[in-house]
């Protein structure tokens, strides 16, 4: 508990001490909360890549992808989508946040701007309040509840962790205004020179969880190629479906009895006489792939012959990369057309965007 053991000024001065010495947290969290929200806002508005929805962040990926034309980086986005996502978004975030012009900084002083700003109006606000009060003789007590109440919206400092000071003796309210004005000032200064040397890992809640949330949805991928269901639900009603599937050796099928890699779609293969295998000996047509029960029951696999140019231009380019990684060949029913080894990387980005 608390005492003031002097009056006065001094008993004023050191119950202001105390009050922000329990701000001082509460104004840390409220500053860093509001600057992880103020920098995914901020990238939401200015960068394209955040400003749409999860189908158009996944071609800003799939550009990016080509671009580096990185085949490990291509293996990590086609075995695990959601983690990759998460990771892409990380690294913009912090690009954005820590490049030359330290933008990080300058969010933190702006939301620091505001928090203090508002402390300062709360006193104001309360003092206002209670300095004419003649009916009550706890004017600290009100005093802390004005406070408090004036607070809520910008950080959380709860009522009753003031209880040891709710008594103090302290009459001149208006020299209550002064001392907390000239006690919050080192609260001030304190996070200012904390904000040099701040990084990512300064945040409790980071802004690149609050923007991925934006791109939540359903990340079941397809059986046949991996693709993941566009459904922007988690636990959507209905069938997953896609509206582009790929070929079917980015989740390694061969044809049978052969080292040959498949190439085809899903969409064309339900169209196809051809069956698929489920486990060691059961053969299912394709036709009837939802007779192959979990997971392939829960897809609406509509046939459909036509496949983006992007991934023909990446079986093509990185062919070496995937025989070796899925030790087939492209060869027999899985040779590559030669239309494919034309597709130019631009070409390939181009029908991205369509």
């Amino acid at each position: 508990c608390f005492q003031i053991s002097c009056q006065g000024a001094t008993s004023i001065t050191t119950f202001a001490v105390f009050l922000c010495d329990k701000i001082a947290p509460a104004l840390h969290q409220a500053v860093y909360e509001r600057t992880a929200l103020a920098i995914a806002r901020d990238m939401q508005s200015k960068i394209p890549d955040f400003n749409g929805n999860r189908f158009s962040l996944e071609v800003c990926i799939l550009r990016y992808l080509a671009e580096k034309e990185h085949f490990e980086e291509f293996k990590q986005y086609l075995n695990c989508p959601g983690d990759f996502l998460q990771k892409y978004i990380e690294k913009r975030v912090e690009k954005y946040c820590l490049d030359k012009n330290r933008r990080l900084e300058r969010f933190l002083h702006d939301s620091l701007s505001h928090c203090y700003e508002s402390i300062q109006a709360a006193v104001f606000a309360s003092t206002n309040v209670v300095k004419d009060r003649k009916d009550r003789n706890d004017k600290i007590s009100l005093w802390l509840d004005e406070f408090c109440s004036s607070l809520g919206e910008v950080l959380n400092l709860p009522r009753k962790d003031l209880k040891g000071i709710e008594h103090q003796e302290i009459t001149d309210i208006e020299f209550l205004n002064n001392a907390m004005t000239e006690a919050l000032a080192p609260l001030k200064d304190h996070l200012k020179d904390e904000f040099s040397c701040a990084d990512m890992s300064s945040f409790e809640r980071q802004p690149h969880t609050i923007l991925a949330e934006q791109f939540a949805g359903c990340w079941n991928q397809c059986p046949f190629c991996g693709a993941v269901c566009t459904n922007t639900m988690q636990g959507h009603d209905g069938d997953h479906q896609l509206v582009f599937h790929r070929p079917q050796v980015l989740t390694g099928y061969k044809w049978h009895g052969t080292d040959h890699l498949v190439i085809d779609i899903c969409s064309s293969s339900v169209a196809s006489d051809c069956l698929f295998r489920v486990g060691e000996d059961t053969w299912i047509p394709y036709k009837r792939y939802r007779d192959a029960g979990h997971p392939y029951c829960t897809w609406n696999i509509p046939p459909d012959p036509s496949m983006q140019a992007y991934w023909k231009w990446f079986v093509s380019h990185f062919r070496t990369q995937l025989e070796q990684r899925y030790n087939g060949k492209f060869q027999g029913r899985g040779e590559i057309p030669a239309s494919w080894q034309r597709i130019t990387k631009q070409e390939a980005l181009n029908a991205l965007e369509k």
